[in-house]
C-alpha cells in the first residue's frame, strides 16, 4: 500500500511533463504552418461560401465581375474593379468597350465595311449619383475587312433604374476611315439592285467556320444590322457577339435601297445564350445601313453557338 501510493506520486510530475511536451509540439505546429503557409488573401475551393476577404466597397459581388486564376489545385479569386481606373482585360472595360463597337458599326458599316475591338488602352468608370454610370475608354478599333486600324476615344453611359433603356454613347476615332470602299460598295449595289436572281443564304459560317467568297458581304451586312440589336440590349451585365446568318433573303429593292430579311443568331457571352433575332434591314451606298424591324425569336434551348471565323 506504501509503495502503491508512493508510485502513484513519483508518477504525476512525469505525467506533467508529457502532458506539456504535447501542447508545445502542437503550439509549435500552429506557428509553422501559419509562418510557411500560402499568402494569398482569398482562395476558394469547390462551391462553398469564401471567407477572409476585406472587400474593396467598389468590387462586384463574387460570380459577376470576378476573374480567376489557378493555383495548385485552388483557384485564387482576384477582384475586378467597376469603379475608378478599369483593368483593361478586365470585363468591365471590354463590355463598354464592345458596345462603342456596336456604336460604329450602326454609323459607317457596310457589306465592306465591319468594325471590332482591338485593344483597350485604358478606361475609367464613375457612378452618376441616381442616373448610372460613366465609362471613359481609349481604344484601337479594327476593320476586318480591310485590316486598317484606328485610335478611338469614347464615352459611354449605362443608365441605371428600373426598366431597359440603351446606353448613350460618344466616340472619335482616327485612321478607322482611311479605307476607300466606295467601288466595291458601288459595284456591288448595282449588281443586286438590277438582279432578277434575288439572293439568299444561310448557315454563314458553317459548321466549320467557313464563309463562301459570294458570301461575305452579306455575311457582313448581317453582322452590321445585328450591332443595332446588340447596342439597344447592351447594359452592364451582358457581352455580345453576332455568332451566325441563320438564314437572310433579299426582297424587292424600293426607293433604291436593297432590302432584306434576317435571322441571326446572337452569342450573350456571359449567360452563353444563343439569342435569335428576325431583322428587316436596307442597305445604299447613299443611305448605309437601316434595321426597320425586329423581332425576338422564342428561346432556342439546345442552340449552340458555331465556330468563329475571321475570314
Amino acid at each position: 500500500m506504501v509503495w502503491a501510493g508512493h508510485t502513484r506520486r513519483r508518477g504525476r510530475p512525469h505525467q506533467i511533463l508529457v502532458w506539456s511536451m504535447g501542447w508545445t509540439l502542437l503550439i509549435l505546429l500552429v506557428v509553422l504552418t501559419v509562418v510557411h503557409g500560402n499568402p494569398t488573401v482569398m482562395v476558394r475551393t469547390g462551391s462553398g461560401p469564401t471567407v477572409g476577404f476585406d472587400q474593396h466597397p467598389n468590387s462586384v459581388p463574387l460570380g459577376e465581375d470576378i476573374q480567376t486564376t489557378t493555383e495548385g489545385e485552388s483557384e485564387v479569386v482576384e477582384e475586378v474593379m467597376t469603379t475608378g481606373v478599369l483593368n483593361p482585360s478586365h470585363y468591365p472595360a471590354r463590355r463598354a468597350a464592345t458596345v462603342v463597337q456596336h456604336y460604329l458599326n450602326t454609323r459607317y458599316g457596310s457589306p465592306y465595311r465591319w468594325i471590332f475591338l482591338s485593344t483597350v488602352h485604358s478606361g475609367s468608370a464613375e457612378e452618376v449619383a441616381e442616373m448610372g454610370r460613366k465609362y471613359q475608354l481609349a481604344l484601337t478599333m479594327q476593320e476586318m475587312i480591310s485590316n486598317v486600324s484606328g485610335q478611338c476615344s469614347a464615352e459611354l453611359f449605362f443608365p441605371g433604374g428600373e426598366g431597359q433603356s440603351a446606353p448613350q454613347v460618344q466616340a472619335s476615332c482616327e485612321g478607322l476611315h482611311q479605307s476607300n470602299t466606295t467601288a466595291q460598295e458601288e459595284a456591288f449595289y448595282q449588281q443586286h439592285r438590277t438582279s432578277n436572281n434575288l439572293a439568299s443564304g444561310n448557315n454563314i459560317p458553317d459548321s466549320y467556320g467557313h464563309v463562301e467568297p459570294s458570301m461575305k458581304p452579306f455575311w457582313h451586312l448581317g453582322g452590321v444590322a445585328s450591332s443595332f440589336i446588340m447596342l439597344r440590349e447592351s447594359n452592364e451585365s451582358t457581352l455580345y457577339n453576332m455568332a451566325q446568318v441563320a438564314n437572310f433573303t433579299q426582297l424587292e429593292t424600293e426607293k433604291d435601297q436593297l432590302r432584306f430579311n434576317y435571322h441571326v443568331l446572337l452569342h450573350e457571352m456571359i449567360s452563353q445564350e444563343i439569342i435569335h433575332w428576325k431583322l428587316l434591314v436596307t442597305w445604299s451606298p447613299e443611305q448605309g445601313v437601316q434595321v426597320l424591324q425586329t423581332e425576338l425569336q422564342p428561346k432556342c434551348h439546345h442552340c449552340e453557338a458555331p465556330p468563329n471565323t475571321t475570314n
